[in-house]
């Protein structure tokens, strides 16, 4: 089991910045491929941004590239997501997830290809 628990949400003006932070435990946390995926109300969870085990390779959905990055400190067992330039459509809650297979060598970007969830953390953004 890899439990996490995602902190750093708020409410923040357009335009301005965030940092999520997802903290694991449980399992050994550089061996498994990590992402953030949003949910607003009334919609699907949907994908954000992904990075592979050791942090080498990234993957962002075209509505947040150029404006997040993730980022994962293996030492502190801990995946981040840097948000800038928010927008009002960026509100919603936030999940961090962890693929389920250790040694993979790449990311995900698809909700059923991650085993762990966490409870979610809500950034809403104010015009």
């Amino acid at each position: 089991q890899v439990q996490l628990v995602e902190s750093g949400g708020g409410l923040v003006q357009a335009g301005g910045s965030l940092r999520l932070s997802c903290a694991a435990s449980g399992r050994t946390f550089s061996a498994y491929a990590m992402g953030w995926f949003r949910q607003a109300p009334g919609k699907e969870r949907v994908f954000a941004a992904a990075i592979s085990r050791g942090g080498r390779t990234t993957h962002y959905s075209d509505s947040v590239k150029g404006r997040f990055t993730i980022s994962r400190d293996n030492a502190k067992n801990t995946v981040y997501l840097q948000m800038n330039s928010l927008k009002q459509e960026d509100a919603a809650v936030y999940y961090c997830a962890a693929h389920g297979t250790p040694f993979s060598t790449t990311y995900y970007y698809i909700p059923r290809d991650y085993d762990y969830w966490g409870q979610g953390t809500q950034v809403t953004v104010s015009s």
